[in-house]
């Protein structure tokens, strides 16, 4: 009688640590503990940071890696999900400018992590598009000022985007809304070539800089600028007119895909002098995504904006010695 009770026992144990809890404490069968099965395949340099992972179900998994890039010290996370995982990428965009772990938390639902977004200015004003379930909240920036002959003149970029499709497949492409207002969101192979010092190229349409197509995705976020396309890496900076400290090293923020269209979205600290470590360029940058098997990847906002919170938990230390607030953030959270 005792070993048929003790079988019991262990047989209801079993079925119970074969399913996972949501953050409400539920018991979800279908959704059994994190699987120690890599998402995609890492060097030996990125360790599965377990301890942010608590009650994480398959399909998104947490990752560190502190080995130097280049003779200097890095501390860099990843966040790594299958986005057909019931799992979903949502760009939110708030009505004043908060922190990354201020996003995570007014979040609602069941959420895994949040990192910063696309650049933004002054008085709430967000320079990337922010668009989640085809609800545009914020747009790429259209036009900016660059001196010509010695004279302010306007040029229109076309500049980096994140998107994913209604069925879950990612893209980066250069973008441009096409029309007043929010306009088209039109996407091209390859950059307006807008350079400084040289003549602007005029507004891009359906046509120009090249034949566009109207862009087919639900949910996005804007940054500049690209640093991996078609798997090879290409930092069209020059062409997007975008001057970030390119080449110096600096705390960085990035989101890319792989070939079977698993999400990767890094933070790299930076800024951290006490600690020795000064953060990547972009050429660093670039190379980091490409080598965690990015076949497309684009550049974030950085420098002091660099946050990315995992389970309630900060990661890398911010540059500013605490999170700065910003105006778009992404934010991984159970699909519903």
């Amino acid at each position: 009688m005792k070993l048929n009770l003790a079988i019991i026992l262990v047989s209801a144990g079993a079925l119970l640590s074969s399913c996972s809890k949501s953050k409400e404490g539920k018991f979800h069968p279908d959704k059994p503990l994190v699987d120690s099965t890599p998402l995609v395949t890492l060097s030996s340099s990125w360790k599965k940071a377990v301890y942010l992972m608590d009650n994480f179900p398959n399909g998104i998994q947490i990752y560190v890696n502190t080995t130097p890039i280049n003779a200097k010290s890095i501390s860099a996370y990843a966040v790594i999900f299958d986005p057909k995982a019931d799992l979903e990428l949502k760009p939110v965009m708030a009505a004043a400018e908060k922190t990354v772990t201020g996003f995570y938390n007014d979040e609602v639902g069941t959420k895994y992590a949040s990192i910063n977004g696309g650049f933004f200015g002054s008085a709430n004003a967000s320079y990337s598009l922010a668009m989640y379930n085809n609800v545009v909240s914020a747009i790429n920036i259209k036009s900016l000022s660059r001196s010509y002959n010695s004279v302010n003149t306007t040029y229109y970029p076309t500049r980096a985007a994140f998107g994913i499709s209604a069925a879950g497949v990612p893209d980066v492409t250069w973008i441009y809304h096409v029309g007043t207002g929010n306009g088209t969101i039109f996407s091209y192979p390859s950059p307006a070539l807008n350079l400084l010092n040289t003549a602007p190229l005029p507004v891009p349409t359906a046509i120009l800089p090249a034949v566009g197509k109207v862009w087919d995705v639900k949910s996005a976020i804007g940054g500049s600028p690209m640093l991996i396309k078609d798997d090879k890496i290409n930092i069209t900076d020059a062409e997007e007119l975008i001057v970030i400290d390119n080449t110096s090293s600096r705390a960085r923020s990035a989101i890319g895909y792989t070939k079977n269209n698993k999400i990767i979205i890094l933070a790299v600290e930076g800024g951290n002098t006490a600690a020795g470590i000064p953060g990547v360029n972009l050429a660093e940058l670039a190379q980091m995504m490409k080598d965690m098997g990015c076949i497309g990847a684009i550049n974030l906002d950085g420098g002091g904006s660099t946050a990315l919170t995992v389970n309630g938990k900060q990661t890398v230390k911010p540059s500013d010695g605490s999170e700065r607030k910003v105006v778009t953030a992404l934010i991984v959270k159970e699909k519903i």
